[in-house]
């Protein structure tokens, strides 16, 4: 403040100066009473204020005392400390004076549950999303037709080789692809009469025999506590289960690696329409319908369901008449009865039994994608087209007119995949980096545990006028792609997005409402959670199959999938052998010791000896000059 030649009144005057200020008081007259309690008051105010006296002057002794410690170099560290009374001093004295350290505060024990780890986890689960569509608003109808635009979306069906693939294409871009091996078997909603090999209680599973090289793995959380009659004991699988004990139980997961199939006693029988649940009571509907259609839905269903099994609605349920509802429900109860009646049969047996299994990969998506959303169906090949015929006939006679079959003599011996640009597609979707129209693109990683996505302006500057605007349209164009690649890729787990940074709030709920929307198409179940504190969107998406690039490759055998080359001793880039190029040296100026990828400078070459007789002469014609400057000296 000297230096800036400002003045000002040090804290101590200022004090001094408010306490020598006169303050100015009106009095009123009291009576007799009144001015005999304000002398007693006075006097115990004196008394305190005495107290109050003593007690500064004893901080004040402390706080000298503290300083001139700290000025030899001692740290001193004060506690306030509040008057008690005397009845709480007496009490402490009486208690034994036991403190714990800061460390010792924390719980150093594992807390244990009640019961099954997973049974509660599941509960935890529930009560989340609970939680959750508490919060999110009914889906109205508009917003429903909005989610259902009107896009041609049609299936191609290739059946080559040992190979069927199935296409799902939108608006002439490909969205989904499955793949299907006619010799290997698929394993995912086969029922099962397994036996269990054993029962592990601290991993709360069951290894059940199922007749396949590795045995399936049966949580508690997926077990059908109502078939295992435990009449009131607690719900632990070595109660439920012994070794040898024959299982009912079907294939949530194909085995992956050195993982067995995962196992449900919980069996659910898939239609067309509905879900037929034998072991449950309850009716539910697809939250992706509007509210009208679920009501609709429910009433129908209320009147032909079971009483003693539940009935899901799946989305594919809507628009479908009762007639259609009805027969689908008809045809699942007749699958359970002959499943009922196999496993009766079978029950004493000592080896597992498949009771039944699911039909191939064509099959199966028909029946869960294929609906009245789609304009056509074509099939190229003769023994997949007659599957596909068959089962239209039987469970969906009125969308048969919509298959086509595909015939390469009639198309200049053409594939249906090159009609489209599918194989050119997939290709593309196999890459790391994908590039978006605008000039951005997005990285897609996968790891162990999680699929993280970039997503980076590349040569997208924009029109706008600042930076907020360019970044936002570049992540809601990324958006839309982000929703295209998981579908087309199968990406199933967790998925971490890492947006370019956007500032205003606004913008941020702008982007996540773009991916949810385009996540709307999307049938495969799906959640987008909110955005952490580090800006980054995660979601789930349920794991279906193996993917599109697992599909279509195998492992390096000399990267073990890591994507780089290992060495025995330290080493370097062969591109870059500097040092200095890799660790923060000019990105645009290739330092090379061994010119890997530029070419080497021209070697200096010799002067002509016309050139050398030239320069003799200018040189004596120097020496000459020079003598002649020093003789006149």
């Amino acid at each position: 403040l000297e230096l800036d030649d400002i003045n000002y009144r040090p804290i101590d005057e200022e004090e001094g100066a408010e306490e020598e200020r006169p303050t100015r008081r009106r009095r009123r007259r009291r009576n007799k009473g009144e001015q005999n309690a304000e002398e007693s008051r006075s006097g115990e105010n004196r008394e305190n204020r005495d107290e109050h006296d003593e007690h500064e002057s004893r901080s004040d002794r402390d706080r000298d005392r503290d300083r001139d410690r700290e000025d030899e170099g001692e740290t001193v560290t004060r506690r306030r400390r509040r008057r008690r009374n005397k009845g709480e001093q007496n009490a402490e004295d009486e208690q034994p004076l036991t403190r714990r350290s800061r460390k010792q505060q924390y719980i150093d024990e594992i807390t244990d549950v009640e019961g099954s780890t997973r049974l509660e986890a599941k509960k935890q689960r529930r009560r989340d999303n609970r939680r959750e569509r508490s919060r999110q608003s009914q889906i109205m109808e508009q917003d429903f037709l909005a989610r259902r635009e009107s896009v041609e979306r049609f299936m191609v069906v290739r059946e080559k080789e040992k190979h069927t693939q199935i296409s799902v294409v939108e608006d002439n871009v490909l969205v989904e692809h499955y793949v299907s091996d006619i010799q290997e078997v698929q394993t995912v909603g086969n029922i099962y009469l397994g036996r269990v090999q054993n029962v592990l209680p601290s991993m709360e599973a069951a290894f059940v025999d199922i007749g396949q090289a590795r045995n399936g793995v049966l949580y508690a959380g997926e077990v059908n506590w109502d078939a295992t009659r435990l009449e009131g004991q607690p719900r632990r699988i070595e109660l439920a289960f012994k070794s040898g004990d024959p299982v009912l139980v079907q294939v949530t997961k194909d085995p992956i690696g050195h993982k067995g199939a995962r196992l449900t006693s919980q069996v659910t029988l898939a239609g067309r329409f509905l879900v037929l649940v034998p072991s449950g009571g309850m009716t539910g509907v697809s939250r992706k319908l509007s509210e009208r259609e679920r009501s609709r839905l429910k009433n129908i269903v209320s009147k032909v369901a079971p009483k003693d099994m539940g009935v899901i609605i799946r989305t594919a349920a809507e628009g479908a008449s009762e007639d259609a509802i009805v027969k689908d429900l008809e045809s699942l109860v007749r699958q359970w009865e002959r499943i009922n009646a196999k496993r009766e049969e079978f029950w004493h047996g000592k080896r597992p039994k498949l009771l039944q299994g699911e039909p191939d990969v064509a099959i199966r998506v028909v029946r869960d994608i294929f609906n009245d959303d789609f304009t056509k169906l074509i099939v190229e090949g003769d023994k997949v087209y007659d599957r596909i015929e068959e089962y239209l006939d039987t469970m969906a006679p009125d969308l048969k007119t919509k298959l086509e079959k595909w015939d390469p003599a009639e198309h200049e011996g053409k594939d249906v995949f090159d009609k489209w640009q599918i194989d050119s597609q997939l290709r593309k979707g196999m890459e790391r980096q994908v590039y978006l129209p605008s000039g951005g693109s997005i990285v897609i990683d996968r790891t162990e545990a999680m699929t993280t996505i970039d997503v980076n302006t590349g040569r997208f500057i924009g029109r706008g006028k600042s930076l907020e605007e360019t970044v936002t349209r570049c992540n809601l164009e990324a958006s839309e792609e982000i929703a295209r690649q998981l579908r087309l890729r199968d990406i199933g787990g967790m998925v971490m997005i890492d947006y370019v940074d956007m500032v205003m709030p606004a913008n941020r709920d702008l982007v996540l409402r773009r991916l949810v929307e385009c996540l709307a198409r999307d049938r495969t179940k799906h959640q987008v959670a909110e955005v952490t504190s580090l800006g980054l969107v995660q979601m789930t998406r349920k794991r279906i199959g193996q993917g599109l690039v697992e599909a279509f490759s195998e492992e390096c055998p000399t990267c073990k999938g890591r994507g780089f080359i290992l060495h025995d001793k330290p080493t370097v880039s062969a591109e870059y052998d500097d040092p200095y190029a890799m660790r923060g040296g000019d990105p645009f100026v290739k330092t090379n010791k061994h010119g890997h990828g530029t070419t080497p400078a021209p070697e200096p070459q010799g002067s002509s000896p016309a050139v050398k007789a030239k320069l003799a002469q200018i040189a004596a014609a120097a020496v000459a000059a020079n003598n002649a400057e020093q003789d006149e000296d």
